[in-house]
Protein backbone atom coordinates (compact mmCIF):
# COMPACT_ATOMS: atom_id res chain seq x y z
CA UNK A 1 0.00 0.00 0.00
CA UNK A 2 1.35 3.40 -0.99
CA UNK A 3 1.94 6.00 1.67
CA UNK A 4 0.96 9.63 1.21
CA UNK A 5 3.49 12.06 -0.21
CA UNK A 6 5.44 14.19 2.18
CA UNK A 7 7.82 17.11 2.26
CA UNK A 8 10.48 17.35 -0.40
CA UNK A 9 8.20 16.75 -3.37
CA UNK A 10 7.61 19.49 -5.90
CA UNK A 11 3.86 19.18 -5.31
CA UNK A 12 4.12 19.48 -1.52
CA UNK A 13 2.58 22.55 0.13
CA UNK A 14 4.57 25.13 2.08
CA UNK A 15 4.77 24.88 5.88
CA UNK A 16 3.85 28.42 6.95
CA UNK A 17 0.88 28.15 9.34
CA UNK A 18 1.31 28.77 13.06
CA UNK A 19 -0.69 27.17 15.87
CA UNK A 20 -2.84 30.31 16.06
CA UNK A 21 -3.51 30.19 12.32
CA UNK A 22 -4.73 26.59 12.57
CA UNK A 23 -7.09 27.36 15.46
CA UNK A 24 -8.37 30.44 13.61
CA UNK A 25 -9.29 28.34 10.57
CA UNK A 26 -11.14 25.83 12.73
CA UNK A 27 -13.05 28.43 14.75
CA UNK A 28 -13.86 30.42 11.61
CA UNK A 29 -15.44 27.38 9.98
CA UNK A 30 -17.42 26.49 13.11
CA UNK A 31 -18.29 30.13 13.98
CA UNK A 32 -18.19 31.17 17.69
CA UNK A 33 -21.94 31.90 17.72
CA UNK A 34 -23.02 28.81 15.76
CA UNK A 35 -25.82 27.98 18.28
CA UNK A 36 -27.69 31.23 17.49
CA UNK A 37 -29.71 29.74 14.65
CA UNK A 38 -30.67 26.50 16.40
CA UNK A 39 -30.95 27.67 20.01
CA UNK A 40 -34.76 27.63 19.97
CA UNK A 41 -34.91 24.19 18.38
CA UNK A 42 -32.51 22.70 20.94
CA UNK A 43 -34.24 24.45 23.85
CA UNK A 44 -37.55 22.92 22.80
CA UNK A 45 -36.16 19.44 22.11
CA UNK A 46 -34.16 19.24 25.35
CA UNK A 47 -36.97 20.63 27.54
CA UNK A 48 -34.76 23.56 28.52
CA UNK A 49 -31.50 21.67 29.17
CA UNK A 50 -29.83 23.39 26.22
CA UNK A 51 -26.49 24.07 27.94
CA UNK A 52 -26.28 20.41 28.99
CA UNK A 53 -26.87 19.48 25.35
CA UNK A 54 -23.72 21.35 24.34
CA UNK A 55 -21.72 19.84 27.20
CA UNK A 56 -22.73 16.39 25.97
CA UNK A 57 -22.16 17.32 22.31
CA UNK A 58 -18.65 18.56 23.12
CA UNK A 59 -17.85 15.27 24.84
CA UNK A 60 -19.36 13.32 21.93
CA UNK A 61 -17.29 15.22 19.37
CA UNK A 62 -14.18 14.83 21.53
CA UNK A 63 -14.01 11.19 20.40
CA UNK A 64 -13.75 12.39 16.80
CA UNK A 65 -11.19 15.05 17.74
CA UNK A 66 -9.01 12.43 19.46
CA UNK A 67 -9.19 10.21 16.38
CA UNK A 68 -8.15 13.14 14.18
CA UNK A 69 -5.28 13.95 16.56
CA UNK A 70 -4.02 10.36 16.36
CA UNK A 71 -4.24 10.04 12.57
CA UNK A 72 -2.70 13.43 11.79
CA UNK A 73 0.44 12.18 13.53
CA UNK A 74 0.40 9.08 11.34
CA UNK A 75 -0.13 10.95 8.05
CA UNK A 76 0.56 14.70 8.37
CA UNK A 77 -0.37 15.59 4.78
CA UNK A 78 -3.13 17.53 3.04
CA UNK A 79 -6.32 15.58 2.46
CA UNK A 80 -7.44 15.06 6.06
CA UNK A 81 -9.80 12.09 6.40
CA UNK A 82 -9.09 11.00 2.80
CA UNK A 83 -5.44 10.50 3.67
CA UNK A 84 -6.18 8.86 7.03
CA UNK A 85 -8.63 6.32 5.62
CA UNK A 86 -6.19 5.62 2.81
CA UNK A 87 -3.36 4.64 5.15
CA UNK A 88 -5.58 3.00 7.78
CA UNK A 89 -8.05 1.09 5.63
CA UNK A 90 -6.70 1.08 2.09
CA UNK A 91 -6.95 2.96 -1.20
CA UNK A 92 -10.65 2.26 -1.79
CA UNK A 93 -11.78 3.37 1.65
CA UNK A 94 -9.63 6.47 1.34
CA UNK A 95 -11.33 7.44 -1.90
CA UNK A 96 -14.80 6.93 -0.39
CA UNK A 97 -13.87 9.00 2.67
CA UNK A 98 -12.54 11.82 0.51
CA UNK A 99 -15.51 11.63 -1.85
CA UNK A 100 -18.03 11.85 1.00
CA UNK A 101 -16.14 14.66 2.73
CA UNK A 102 -16.18 16.59 -0.57
CA UNK A 103 -19.99 16.70 -0.48
CA UNK A 104 -19.94 18.76 2.70
CA UNK A 105 -16.77 20.73 2.01
CA UNK A 106 -18.51 22.05 -1.13
CA UNK A 107 -22.05 22.48 0.23
CA UNK A 108 -21.43 23.81 3.75
CA UNK A 109 -19.57 26.87 2.37
CA UNK A 110 -22.47 27.35 -0.07
CA UNK A 111 -24.88 27.51 2.88
CA UNK A 112 -22.59 29.98 4.67
CA UNK A 113 -22.35 32.20 1.58
CA UNK A 114 -26.12 32.12 1.27
CA UNK A 115 -26.52 33.17 4.92
CA UNK A 116 -24.18 36.08 4.25
CA UNK A 117 -26.14 37.08 1.13
CA UNK A 118 -29.45 36.95 2.99
CA UNK A 119 -28.11 39.15 5.80
CA UNK A 120 -26.58 41.71 3.44
CA UNK A 121 -29.75 41.85 1.34
CA UNK A 122 -31.70 42.64 4.51
CA UNK A 123 -29.35 45.57 5.15
CA UNK A 124 -29.29 46.77 1.50
CA UNK A 125 -32.52 45.51 -0.14
CA UNK A 126 -31.83 47.36 -3.41
CA UNK A 127 -29.09 44.85 -4.25
CA UNK A 128 -30.41 41.36 -5.11
CA UNK A 129 -29.63 38.57 -2.67
CA UNK A 130 -27.79 36.50 -5.27
CA UNK A 131 -25.45 39.43 -6.05
CA UNK A 132 -24.39 39.70 -2.40
CA UNK A 133 -23.94 35.92 -2.30
CA UNK A 134 -21.76 35.90 -5.41
CA UNK A 135 -19.75 38.87 -4.12
CA UNK A 136 -18.98 37.01 -0.90
CA UNK A 137 -17.69 34.07 -2.94
CA UNK A 138 -15.48 36.31 -5.09
CA UNK A 139 -13.97 38.23 -2.16
CA UNK A 140 -13.14 35.19 -0.03
CA UNK A 141 -11.84 33.24 -3.04
CA UNK A 142 -9.50 36.14 -3.76
CA UNK A 143 -8.18 35.96 -0.19
CA UNK A 144 -7.63 32.21 -0.46
CA UNK A 145 -5.76 32.65 -3.75
CA UNK A 146 -3.64 35.41 -2.19
CA UNK A 147 -2.08 32.83 0.09
CA UNK A 148 -2.84 30.77 3.17
CA UNK A 149 -1.02 33.19 5.50
CA UNK A 150 -2.87 36.23 4.15
CA UNK A 151 -6.24 34.46 4.44
CA UNK A 152 -5.40 33.39 7.99
CA UNK A 153 -4.43 36.96 8.95
CA UNK A 154 -7.69 38.44 7.67
CA UNK A 155 -9.58 35.54 9.18
CA UNK A 156 -8.04 36.28 12.57
CA UNK A 157 -9.43 39.83 12.45
CA UNK A 158 -12.90 38.54 11.56
CA UNK A 159 -12.73 35.92 14.30
CA UNK A 160 -11.68 38.58 16.81
CA UNK A 161 -14.71 40.64 15.77
CA UNK A 162 -17.03 37.65 16.24
CA UNK A 163 -15.63 36.88 19.69
CA UNK A 164 -15.88 40.57 20.66
CA UNK A 165 -19.58 40.57 19.73
CA UNK A 166 -20.05 37.37 21.73
CA UNK A 167 -18.36 38.99 24.76
CA UNK A 168 -20.67 42.01 24.39
CA UNK A 169 -23.62 39.62 24.51
CA UNK A 170 -22.20 37.88 27.58
CA UNK A 171 -21.61 41.18 29.39
CA UNK A 172 -25.09 42.45 28.46
CA UNK A 173 -26.68 39.18 29.57
CA UNK A 174 -24.87 39.22 32.92
CA UNK A 175 -25.96 42.83 33.47
CA UNK A 176 -29.58 41.98 32.62
CA UNK A 177 -29.50 39.03 35.02
CA UNK A 178 -28.07 41.17 37.82
CA UNK A 179 -30.72 43.83 37.24
CA UNK A 180 -33.82 41.74 36.63
CA UNK A 181 -32.94 38.18 37.60
CA UNK A 182 -33.43 35.00 35.61
CA UNK A 183 -36.70 33.98 33.98
CA UNK A 184 -35.94 30.31 34.69
CA UNK A 185 -34.17 28.43 37.45
CA UNK A 186 -30.42 29.05 37.53
CA UNK A 187 -29.67 25.34 37.00
CA UNK A 188 -32.44 24.70 34.47
CA UNK A 189 -30.13 25.07 31.40
CA UNK A 190 -28.25 22.07 32.84
CA UNK A 191 -31.10 20.10 34.45
CA UNK A 192 -34.10 20.97 32.28
CA UNK A 193 -37.15 23.09 32.89
CA UNK A 194 -39.32 20.89 35.09
CA UNK A 195 -37.02 17.86 35.17
CA UNK A 196 -34.29 16.20 33.15
CA UNK A 197 -35.22 13.92 30.25
CA UNK A 198 -32.20 11.95 29.06
CA UNK A 199 -34.04 10.86 25.93
CA UNK A 200 -34.87 14.46 25.03
CA UNK A 201 -31.28 15.55 25.67
CA UNK A 202 -29.90 12.76 23.46
CA UNK A 203 -32.26 13.75 20.65
CA UNK A 204 -31.09 17.35 20.92
CA UNK A 205 -27.41 16.29 21.03
CA UNK A 206 -27.84 14.61 17.63
CA UNK A 207 -28.72 18.06 16.25
CA UNK A 208 -26.19 20.04 18.31
CA UNK A 209 -23.16 18.06 17.09
CA UNK A 210 -23.74 19.60 13.66
CA UNK A 211 -22.66 22.95 15.17
CA UNK A 212 -19.14 21.53 15.45
CA UNK A 213 -18.73 20.46 11.84
CA UNK A 214 -15.75 22.38 10.56
CA UNK A 215 -13.23 21.97 13.38
CA UNK A 216 -11.91 18.99 11.41
CA UNK A 217 -10.92 21.38 8.59
CA UNK A 218 -7.77 22.09 10.63
CA UNK A 219 -6.46 18.66 9.64
CA UNK A 220 -6.68 19.65 5.96
CA UNK A 221 -3.82 22.11 6.59
CA UNK A 222 -1.48 19.52 8.15
CA UNK A 223 0.96 19.81 5.26
CA UNK A 224 1.15 23.60 5.78
CA UNK A 225 1.73 23.59 9.54
CA UNK A 226 5.09 25.09 10.51
CA UNK A 227 5.11 23.01 13.68
CA UNK A 228 4.40 19.62 12.16
CA UNK A 229 1.72 17.09 13.03
CA UNK A 230 1.93 17.56 16.80
CA UNK A 231 0.89 21.20 16.44
CA UNK A 232 -2.05 20.23 14.21
CA UNK A 233 -3.20 17.62 16.72
CA UNK A 234 -3.13 20.20 19.54
CA UNK A 235 -4.97 22.72 17.36
CA UNK A 236 -7.80 20.25 16.63
CA UNK A 237 -8.32 19.52 20.32
CA UNK A 238 -7.95 23.19 21.32
CA UNK A 239 -10.50 24.32 18.75
CA UNK A 240 -13.07 21.81 19.99
CA UNK A 241 -12.59 22.80 23.64
CA UNK A 242 -12.79 26.55 22.92
CA UNK A 243 -15.90 26.09 20.78
CA UNK A 244 -17.51 23.93 23.45
CA UNK A 245 -16.91 26.50 26.19
CA UNK A 246 -18.29 29.32 24.02
CA UNK A 247 -21.35 27.29 23.04
CA UNK A 248 -22.18 26.27 26.61
CA UNK A 249 -21.70 29.80 27.94
CA UNK A 250 -23.92 31.57 25.41
CA UNK A 251 -26.72 28.99 25.51
CA UNK A 252 -26.70 28.95 29.33
CA UNK A 253 -27.16 32.72 29.48
CA UNK A 254 -29.71 32.80 26.66
CA UNK A 255 -31.79 30.09 28.34
CA UNK A 256 -31.93 32.07 31.61
CA UNK A 257 -33.19 35.15 29.74
CA UNK A 258 -35.46 33.51 27.16
CA UNK A 259 -38.94 35.11 27.10
CA UNK A 260 -40.58 31.85 25.94
CA UNK A 261 -40.48 28.58 27.87
CA UNK A 262 -39.29 25.35 26.20
CA UNK A 263 -42.90 24.14 26.15
CA UNK A 264 -44.02 27.31 24.37
CA UNK A 265 -41.25 26.96 21.82
CA UNK A 266 -42.20 23.33 21.23
CA UNK A 267 -45.82 24.38 20.69
CA UNK A 268 -44.82 27.17 18.27
CA UNK A 269 -42.09 25.82 15.95
CA UNK A 270 -42.19 28.99 13.83
CA UNK A 271 -40.70 30.91 16.78
CA UNK A 272 -37.75 28.58 17.27
CA UNK A 273 -35.54 30.04 14.53
CA UNK A 274 -35.64 33.56 15.99
CA UNK A 275 -35.61 32.49 19.66
CA UNK A 276 -32.05 33.69 20.32
CA UNK A 277 -32.70 37.07 18.71
CA UNK A 278 -36.00 37.39 20.58
CA UNK A 279 -34.08 36.74 23.78
CA UNK A 280 -31.54 39.44 22.93
CA UNK A 281 -34.33 41.92 22.08
CA UNK A 282 -36.18 41.17 25.30
CA UNK A 283 -33.15 41.33 27.59
CA UNK A 284 -30.91 44.02 26.08
CA UNK A 285 -32.64 45.80 23.21
CA UNK A 286 -32.59 45.90 19.41
CA UNK A 287 -29.08 47.39 19.19
CA UNK A 288 -27.48 44.11 20.21
CA UNK A 289 -29.81 42.22 17.88
CA UNK A 290 -28.43 44.22 14.94
CA UNK A 291 -24.84 43.78 16.14
CA UNK A 292 -25.22 40.00 16.41
CA UNK A 293 -26.91 39.84 13.00
CA UNK A 294 -24.13 41.87 11.33
CA UNK A 295 -21.49 39.70 13.00
CA UNK A 296 -23.22 36.57 11.73
CA UNK A 297 -23.36 38.00 8.19
CA UNK A 298 -19.61 38.71 8.07
CA UNK A 299 -18.72 35.58 10.02
CA UNK A 300 -20.70 33.37 7.61
CA UNK A 301 -18.69 34.57 4.63
CA UNK A 302 -15.41 33.83 6.41
CA UNK A 303 -16.66 30.47 7.65
CA UNK A 304 -17.11 29.73 3.96
CA UNK A 305 -13.56 30.96 3.33
CA UNK A 306 -12.20 28.33 5.72
CA UNK A 307 -14.43 25.67 4.20
CA UNK A 308 -13.42 26.58 0.67
CA UNK A 309 -9.74 26.43 1.65
CA UNK A 310 -10.23 22.97 3.16
CA UNK A 311 -12.13 21.79 0.06
CA UNK A 312 -9.27 22.99 -2.13
CA UNK A 313 -6.76 20.98 -0.08
CA UNK A 314 -8.92 17.88 -0.31
CA UNK A 315 -9.25 18.20 -4.09
CA UNK A 316 -5.50 18.80 -4.29
CA UNK A 317 -4.64 15.70 -2.25
CA UNK A 318 -6.98 13.43 -4.21
CA UNK A 319 -5.65 14.79 -7.52
CA UNK A 320 -2.04 14.31 -6.36
CA UNK A 321 -2.87 10.64 -5.85
CA UNK A 322 -4.46 10.55 -9.34
CA UNK A 323 -7.96 10.03 -7.94
CA UNK A 324 -9.09 13.28 -9.57
CA UNK A 325 -7.76 15.18 -12.65
CA UNK A 326 -4.06 15.88 -12.24
CA UNK A 327 -4.46 19.58 -13.04
CA UNK A 328 -5.94 20.06 -9.56
CA UNK A 329 -2.62 18.97 -8.01
CA UNK A 330 -0.69 22.00 -9.26
CA UNK A 331 0.80 24.32 -6.59
CA UNK A 332 1.13 28.00 -7.48
CA UNK A 333 4.76 29.09 -7.13
CA UNK A 334 3.96 32.62 -6.00
CA UNK A 335 1.29 32.03 -3.35
CA UNK A 336 2.14 28.43 -2.51
CA UNK A 337 -1.53 27.37 -2.67
CA UNK A 338 -3.27 24.81 -4.90
CA UNK A 339 -4.76 27.52 -7.13
CA UNK A 340 -6.68 25.35 -9.60
CA UNK A 341 -8.10 23.18 -6.81
CA UNK A 342 -9.27 26.30 -4.98
CA UNK A 343 -10.84 27.70 -8.14
CA UNK A 344 -12.57 24.37 -8.77
CA UNK A 345 -14.02 24.33 -5.27
CA UNK A 346 -15.05 27.98 -5.61
CA UNK A 347 -16.78 27.33 -8.93
CA UNK A 348 -18.92 24.50 -7.55
CA UNK A 349 -19.75 26.45 -4.40
CA UNK A 350 -20.61 29.58 -6.43
CA UNK A 351 -23.05 27.69 -8.62
CA UNK A 352 -24.75 26.02 -5.64
CA UNK A 353 -24.93 29.23 -3.59
CA UNK A 354 -26.24 31.47 -6.39
CA UNK A 355 -28.75 28.80 -7.47
CA UNK A 356 -30.08 28.67 -3.92
CA UNK A 357 -30.05 32.46 -3.57
CA UNK A 358 -32.33 32.81 -6.60
CA UNK A 359 -34.95 30.42 -5.20
CA UNK A 360 -37.44 31.04 -2.42
CA UNK A 361 -36.81 27.55 -1.03
CA UNK A 362 -33.08 27.56 -1.77
CA UNK A 363 -31.92 27.71 1.83
CA UNK A 364 -34.18 24.85 2.90
CA UNK A 365 -32.97 22.71 0.00
CA UNK A 366 -29.30 23.30 0.73
CA UNK A 367 -29.55 22.89 4.49
CA UNK A 368 -31.50 19.65 4.15
CA UNK A 369 -28.68 17.85 2.33
CA UNK A 370 -25.51 18.97 4.13
CA UNK A 371 -23.71 17.14 6.94
CA UNK A 372 -24.22 13.48 5.97
CA UNK A 373 -21.04 13.46 3.86
CA UNK A 374 -18.90 14.67 6.74
CA UNK A 375 -20.52 12.23 9.15
CA UNK A 376 -19.78 9.26 6.88
CA UNK A 377 -16.20 10.51 6.57
CA UNK A 378 -16.00 10.72 10.38
CA UNK A 379 -17.15 7.10 10.58
CA UNK A 380 -14.34 6.03 8.25
CA UNK A 381 -11.90 8.13 10.29
CA UNK A 382 -12.73 6.14 13.44
CA UNK A 383 -12.40 2.87 11.54
CA UNK A 384 -9.03 4.10 10.24
CA UNK A 385 -7.73 4.45 13.80
CA UNK A 386 -8.75 0.89 14.57
CA UNK A 387 -7.36 -0.31 11.23
CA UNK A 388 -3.97 1.35 11.61
CA UNK A 389 -3.28 0.77 15.31
CA UNK A 390 -5.27 -2.35 16.26
CA UNK A 391 -5.52 -4.39 13.04
CA UNK A 392 -2.38 -3.48 11.09
CA UNK A 393 -0.54 -2.71 14.37
CA UNK A 394 1.62 -0.12 12.62
CA UNK A 395 1.67 2.41 15.46
CA UNK A 396 3.47 0.46 18.16
CA UNK A 397 1.79 -1.30 21.10
CA UNK A 398 -2.00 -1.29 20.94
CA UNK A 399 -3.59 0.93 23.60
CA UNK A 400 -7.07 -0.48 23.93
CA UNK A 401 -8.77 2.68 25.23
CA UNK A 402 -7.18 5.09 22.76
CA UNK A 403 -7.04 2.81 19.71
CA UNK A 404 -10.26 0.81 20.10
CA UNK A 405 -12.66 2.14 22.74
CA UNK A 406 -12.48 5.84 21.81
CA UNK A 407 -12.96 5.31 18.05
CA UNK A 408 -15.79 2.85 18.68
CA UNK A 409 -17.57 5.39 20.90
CA UNK A 410 -17.01 8.06 18.26
CA UNK A 411 -18.37 5.73 15.58
CA UNK A 412 -21.48 5.07 17.68
CA UNK A 413 -22.14 8.81 18.02
CA UNK A 414 -21.70 9.41 14.29
CA UNK A 415 -23.97 6.51 13.30
CA UNK A 416 -26.66 7.73 15.71
CA UNK A 417 -26.56 11.20 14.16
CA UNK A 418 -26.73 9.79 10.62
CA UNK A 419 -29.77 7.69 11.55
CA UNK A 420 -31.53 10.79 12.88
CA UNK A 421 -30.60 12.93 9.86
CA UNK A 422 -33.28 14.28 7.53
CA UNK A 423 -34.54 11.92 4.86
CA UNK A 424 -33.39 14.27 2.11
CA UNK A 425 -29.88 14.30 3.53
CA UNK A 426 -29.79 10.50 3.70
CA UNK A 427 -31.05 10.24 0.11
CA UNK A 428 -28.58 12.74 -1.33
CA UNK A 429 -25.75 11.20 0.70
CA UNK A 430 -26.70 7.75 -0.59
CA UNK A 431 -26.78 8.90 -4.22
CA UNK A 432 -23.47 10.76 -3.84
CA UNK A 433 -21.90 7.66 -2.26
CA UNK A 434 -23.22 5.45 -5.08
CA UNK A 435 -21.71 7.78 -7.69
CA UNK A 436 -18.41 7.71 -5.83
CA UNK A 437 -18.43 3.92 -5.70
CA UNK A 438 -19.07 3.91 -9.45
CA UNK A 439 -16.10 6.21 -10.04
CA UNK A 440 -13.97 4.03 -7.77
CA UNK A 441 -15.01 0.93 -9.69
CA UNK A 442 -14.05 2.47 -13.04
CA UNK A 443 -10.68 3.61 -11.68
CA UNK A 444 -9.98 0.18 -10.21
CA UNK A 445 -10.73 -1.53 -13.53
CA UNK A 446 -8.50 0.88 -15.43
CA UNK A 447 -5.61 0.34 -13.02
CA UNK A 448 -6.05 -3.41 -13.24
CA UNK A 449 -5.82 -3.28 -17.03
CA UNK A 450 -2.72 -1.08 -16.93
CA UNK A 451 -1.15 -3.35 -14.31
Amino acid sequence: MATPPGDGRKDALRRTLSFRDLVVYGLLFIAPMAPVGIFGTLDAKAHGAVALVYVAATVAMAFTAVSYAQMVRVAPQAGSVYTYARVGLGEGAGFVAGWMALLDYLLIPAVAYLFSGIAMHALVPSVPQWVWTALAVVVTTGLNLWGVRAAAAVGFLVLAMEIAVLLVFVASAVFALSEHGARRGWLSPLTGDGGLSTGAVFTAVSVAVLSYLGFDAIAAFAEESAGGSERVARAVLTCLVVAGVLFVLQTYLAALLAPMSPAELAAHPADQGSAFYDTVDSATGAWLHDLVAASKAIGAAFAALAGQAAAGRLLFAMARDRRLPNLLAKVDRGSGVPRLALLGAAAVTLVAAVWAARRDDGLDRLVSVVDVGALVAFALLHLSVIGWFAVRKRGGPVRVVRHVVVPLLGLAVVVAVIVKAAGAAQSVGGVWCAVGLGVLGVQTLRRARVG
